[in-house]
């Protein structure tokens, strides 16, 4: 664990100085609905965007209908369910894209969606600076730097682990006969600490951490499901 701060000691140097944090932009999906395949190529276009950070959530509860979603599951419907709950949402519904865990609109509403990305920059006050590293000896280090307090609410941190694109031929359904294109599909999403301001290191090893050749990226959210604060992102081979 030293060695693995060690290294992260030294990584942490070059990324201070990286871009500002990205917008989230968190699409909830399934291959079983009609209405998904726009938004899911917009999160494609979004995906190309190095001041963005998109991410596919597939949520199970299309899955009754014929088509098992591959990518699917209850933590994807949860974490929707999470935020209509904060936001006072009757229901949910797909497609939905969530905006810095702050906004949301229909996710294949380009000029809606653009509108809220646009409105979600960085305000003028300072933010947490948030770097994540992956070491040569495996794992990740994630890294917190900001004001002593983070408002009314600690912040959970998240690690969300996502494959950049996937091509599924769908038998039956809404959309059976058709080939999707799927993006920044979300594999894995945990929270692995508060953090309730000042400076944090988290360090986690090799051990139970399925990455592969997918993308990785940390959040910093405030209760868990309310704004995103910061987030960083780590390319594969970074």
């Amino acid at each position: 664990m030293l060695a693995l701060l060690l290294t992260f000691a030294i990584a942490s140097t070059a990324l201070a100085d990286g871009p500002a944090s990205p917008v989230v932009v968190e699409l909830f999906t399934s291959q079983g609905c009609s209405s998904c395949p726009p938004a899911d190529d917009y999160l494609g276009d979004l995906a190309k965007r190095k001041d963005v950070l998109g991410l596919g959530f597939h949520v199970d509860y299309w899955n009754y209908i014929g088509w098992t979603d591959p990518f699917s599951s209850p933590l994807a419907t949860q974490r929707q369910r999470d935020y209509a709950g904060a936001m006072n949402l009757d229901s949910v519904y797909t497609p939905q894209m969530v905006v810095n865990g702050a906004s949301q609109g229909v996710g294949s509403d380009r000029v809606a969606i653009d509108k809220l990305i646009d409105a979600a920059r960085p305000a003028s006050a300072p933010q947490p600076a948030l770097t994540i590293a992956h070491p040569a000896g495996g794992g990740f280090a994630i890294h917190i730097d900001g004001p002593a307090s983070p408002g009314d609410k600690p912040a959970t941190v998240w690690l969300v682990t996502f494959d950049r694109e996937h091509s599924t031929a769908v038998a039956v359904g809404e959309n059976g006969g058709r080939t999707l294109k799927d993006y920044q599909v979300v594999r894995s999403f945990r929270a692995i600490g508060v953090w309730s301001g000042g400076p944090q290191d988290i360090a986690l090893g090799p051990e139970g951490v399925a990455w592969g050749n997918s993308g990785a990226a940390v959040l910093l959210q405030t209760g868990g499901s309310g704004p995103i604060i910061a987030a960083a992102i780590l390319a594969p081979g970074a």
